[in-house]
C-alpha cells in the first residue's frame, strides 16, 4: 500500500463527504494504492453516521470511533497504530488542508528520502490577532528550543515514513511537536513544503485561546525531555549542588561571625541569613535527590529494554 491518510476529526459532519470524494479523486488520478482512516474523536453531531455510510460505499475507507473526546494527539496515535501505507499522511477534516498536496508529499518522502515532510501554510486565512500572530510566536519559540528548523510546527498536513509513526508516541497534546518527537527518536531527515491553506468552509474552529497556553506548557515539557530526559542528574544535580553551596556558604559566614567576630550579637535564629541558609540547603538536597532518583529510573528502564531485546534475540 502506498498511502495511509489519517484524519482526526471532531464535529465535522458538513465536510466529511466532500473531503472523502476529493481525496479519492486525487488518489485515483495518481494511481495510488491507499487507505483513508477517519478517527472520530467523540463527535456529538452526525459525523460518525456519515463515516459509516462512506465505509459502506468505499472499501478503502476505515473508521475509528472514540466514546468521548480524548484529543487530537490520541486520535492520531490510534490512526498511526493501524496505518499500513509506506507513507502516512495526516490532515485535518475541515477542508483547510488541500488533498492535491498529497502526491508531492509522497514523492518527497519516497524519492527525496525524507523521514518526515511538514506542511508550511505560508499564506494563512486565519484571524490575524487570534491565530496568525500567536502562531508565529509559537513557531519561533519551538524552533529555538527544539533546533528543528520548521516554519509551521502545527500544520495538520504532514507526511511520514511508516516506520516513523510506529516509533513515536503522540500523547497529551504533543501532536504539535511530532517533528520534534521524530527527531528525538532518531529520524533527523526532516523537510518542509509550502502548502495551500484554504479558508474554513463549514462550521467553526474547535480550538480556543487556551491552545496557546497548552502549547507553551507542552513546549517546555518536550524541551526538558529532549535535553535532560536521559540525564536528569545533569539538571537537578547541578541545581541541587548550586543551592546547597549557597546555603552552606551562608552557614559558614554565620558560624564565623558568631564565634569570632560578634559572639555577643543576636541569636542565629533571629538573623535572616540563617533562614536563607537553611532553606537553600534543604532545597538543594531535594533537587539532588530528585536528580538521583530520576537517574535510577532512567537506567532501570534502559536495562529493562536491553533485557527485552536480548530475550527476543534468543527466541
Amino acid at each position: 500500500m502506498n498511502l495511509s491518510i489519517v484524519i482526526p476529526l471532531l464535529n465535522e459532519e458538513e465536510s466529511l463527504t466532500e473531503l472523502h470524494d476529493w481525496i479519492v479523486d486525487v488518489m485515483q488520478s495518481n494511481h495510488f494504492l491507499y487507505e483513508i482512516i477517519f478517527i472520530d474523536d467523540g463527535s456529538t453531531d452526525a459525523s460518525w453516521s456519515i463515516i459509516e455510510k462512506i465505509i459502506q460505499k468505499d472499501p478503502n475507507t476505515k473508521g475509528i470511533r472514540f466514546r468521548k473526546n480524548f484529543g487530537k494527539s490520541q486520535a492520531l496515535h490510534a490512526g498511526f497504530k493501524v496505518a499500513k501505507g509506506e507513507v502516512v499522511v495526516t490532515m485535518d477534516a475541515d477542508l483547510q488542508d488541500d488533498p492535491e498536496e498529497i502526491p508531492e508529499l509522497y514523492r518527497l518522502v519516497m524519492e527525496e528520502e525524507f523521514d518526515l515532510v511538514s506542511g508550511w501554510k505560508k499564506k494563512r486565512y486565519d484571524a490575524l490577532l487570534t491565530k496568525n500572530i500567536p502562531s508565529k510566536l509559537f513557531n519561533w519559540a519551538a524552533r529555538i528550543t527544539s533546533k528543528v528548523k520548521l516554519h509551521d510546527f502545527n500544520c495538520g498536513l504532514k507526511a511520514f515514513k511508516n516506520e516513523v509513526v510506529k516509533n513515536i508516541v503522540v500523547s497529551g497534546e504533543m501532536h504539535r511537536y511530532m517533528p520534534v518527537l521524530a527527531k528525538n527518536a532518531g529520524f533527523s531527515n526532516i523537510g518542509e513544503k509550502i502548502v495551500k491553506h484554504q479558508a474554513r468552509k463549514y462550521g467553526k474552529t474547535k480550538f480556543g485561546a487556551e491552545r496557546f497556553i497548552n502549547g507553551l506548557l507542552d513546549l517546555i515539557t518536550i524541551w526538558f525531555v529532549s535535553k535532560f530526559g536521559k540525564r536528569p542528574m545533569h539538571l537537578f544535580g547541578a541545581l541541587g549542588v548550586f543551592m546547597f553551596i549557597i546555603g552552606f556558604g551562608f552557614a559558614i559566614y554565620l558560624g564565623i561571625d558568631k564565634l569570632f567576630i560578634n559572639p555577643s550579637g543576636r541569636l542565629l535564629s533571629e538573623r535572616p541569613q540563617f533562614y536563607v541558609s537553611l532553606t537553600a540547603m534543604i532545597i538543594g538536597t531535594q533537587f539532588f535527590l530528585a536528580g538521583f532518583i530520576g537517574e535510577i529510573m532512567v537506567r532501570s528502564r534502559v536495562n529493562e529494554q536491553r533485557y527485552t531485546i536480548s530475550e527476543e534475540q534468543n527466541i
